[in-house]
């Protein structure tokens, strides 16, 4: 059976580390969707965080964002699903992580917040330098994230719960996972737990695309890269990991490409049409 829709995660994976959209990339994602495949973005990104170099490519009309919390039509400018966090979850995440040196970004109907101190100096917050340009292009700053996140409640996609170190945050999302109800939570980044409603997901989101655009799961192809892309890849029909992707990722994959500073996803939309026009050809026999 042909792929019909391909499933982007970005950071990672379709972008370089450096954050940027390889030339390679973008003509064979432009190559793809002439041959009339969908591609959508399925990104952890919020909606107003997603990248213009990949938004701007004629045909892009789907995204799949904040890990599956919200599914839009970028043509129509129109959100086709979504799911907010539940009050009682926030409520929890807050309580649980009290006495925790952490700190929060959340995101209103696509628009992420930040704790001020972090979009100012996110490195000492555990972030990248590389990242840097990325947060404080993106987040609007706030004084007390914590108030902030009591204020809005009722109104949030979802919550990232920014920590210091890769010990704690396996340890917090233990206790979180257990004592949290109704969430769904995972991770892309190393600094940041993610946390959305339990019928968030990239794989969720996906399944719930394919069918608004009539497809079936053996229809989608997806790549990724991290603990949150790897349901998206058990999922599809195919499943590419990049090389420099995280080992729950490769083991959900049909197959592992180049990373994503060697055009990795390039390489897996080629082998893509590939077997498009070998499976053409077949038909025409």
């Amino acid at each position: 059976m042909s792929i019909r829709c391909i499933a982007l995660d970005l950071d990672r994976t379709t972008l370089s580390s450096a954050g940027h959209l390889s030339e390679r990339n973008r003509k064979v994602i432009e190559q793809a969707i002439e041959s009339g495949i969908q591609i959508a973005v399925a990104s952890g990104r919020s909606l107003d965080s997603l990248p213009a170099a990949v938004l701007e490519i004629p045909g892009i009309r789907y995204a799949i964002t904040s890990n599956g919390a919200a599914v839009y039509d970028l043509k129509e400018r129109t959100c086709l699903r979504q799911y907010k966090l539940r009050t009682e979850a926030v409520r929890d995440i807050l309580r649980w992580t009290a006495e925790a040196d952490v700190t929060f970004e959340a995101f209103i109907d696509g628009k992420p917040y930040a704790e001020k101190d972090y979009v100012e100096d996110p490195v000492r917050f555990g972030a990248m330098p590389r990242s840097i340009p990325y947060i404080q292009g993106t987040r609007e700053p706030v004084e007390n994230m914590r108030h902030f996140i009591q204020r809005h409640e009722e109104e949030l996609d979802c919550i990232d719960v920014v920590v210091k170190s890769e010990e704690y945050k396996q340890q917090l999302w233990e206790t979180l996972q257990k004592q949290v109800r109704h969430v769904y939570i995972t991770s892309s980044v190393k600094q940041l737990l993610e946390i959305s409603d339990v019928n968030a997901g990239k794989d969720a989101a996906a399944q719930f695309l394919i069918g608004y655009l009539g497809m079936t799961r053996e229809e989608l192809a997806g790549f990724g890269d991290g603990h949150n892309d790897s349901g998206l890849l058990a999922f599809a029909g195919i499943g590419f990991a990049v090389e420099n992707a995280v080992e729950e990722c490769r083991k959900a994959a049909d197959r592992i490409v180049a990373s994503n500073d060697e055009d990795g996803v390039a390489e897996g939309i080629e082998y893509i049409l590939q077997l498009n026009r070998k499976e053409a050809e077949e038909r025409t026999i």
